[in-house]
């Protein structure tokens, strides 16, 4: 008669890591948070006169040349990119993306009332801001959610191709700056430069396929 003995790894032998799921209000909290954070850096944005890049620094271009509201015009710019997260990325990523961006646009039109500003350095302002809008998106990113438009195309191309959506994310915003110097004098331009770099770089640096990256 064998023995059935259960053999043991051997000496040095790692198991392999398994990540566990988010709970639902863990993402709410995620969602909660991150979108705080990234509306806090476009009211900073928004009070130097910056912009910033992605569908973002679009809205808020769009909103310095309009009468309408940041919050307004990022919703809308966004609902392109829902079909191409809900065939690409899958309907849960979709649904959270949508309630992540009604969330900024809720934050948005509240904020001005929220918060005001004495003084605020623009180097330091631009340095802030994109440090929290990259922390920001990192979180929402983790717990498998977005702010749309050009982020969800970024993390589609990462998924697909390995290309880092931070990087990505960087040459667009190269497009969108060349755009901002026929509307913001260079100064403005240089600053709102920085901080979309300090941004892309937390996201490009911390959000990898051979990193954590939550579902």
């Amino acid at each position: 008669m064998k023995n059935h003995i259960k053999s043991q790894p051997p000496e040095g032998h790692k198991e392999p890591h398994r990540q566990a799921a988010h709970a639902w209000y863990e993402d709410a909290i995620a969602i909660g948070i991150g979108t705080l954070m990234c509306s806090f850096s476009v009211a900073l944005l928004t009070k130097l006169g910056l912009i910033t890049g992605q569908t973002a620094g679009l809205g808020v271009l769009l909103s310095y040349v309009t009468d309408w509201e940041f919050g307004t015009i990022f919703f809308i710019l966004n609902i392109p990119f829902y079909l191409l997260a809900w065939f690409r990325l899958g309907l849960i990523f979709t649904l959270k993306t949508f309630l992540a961006v009604a969330v900024v646009t809720a934050q948005m039109h509240f904020m001005p009332a929220m918060v005001q500003f004495e003084t605020l350095n623009p180097w330091f302002g631009a340095i802030l801001s994109g440090s929290l809008a990259g922390a920001g998106l990192l979180i929402l990113f983790r717990h498998g959610t977005s702010l749309g438009g050009i982020g969800v195309l970024g993390l589609y191309i990462q998924e697909r191709t390995g290309f880092q959506a931070g990087w990505f994310q960087l040459s667009v915003d190269a497009v969108i700056f060349t755009i901002a110097l026929f509307v913001l004098n260079l100064p403005l331009v240089a600053f709102s430069l920085l901080g979309a770099l300090i941004t892309n770089m937390a996201i490009g640096m911390n959000h990898r396929k051979d990193r954590y990256i939550a579902r």
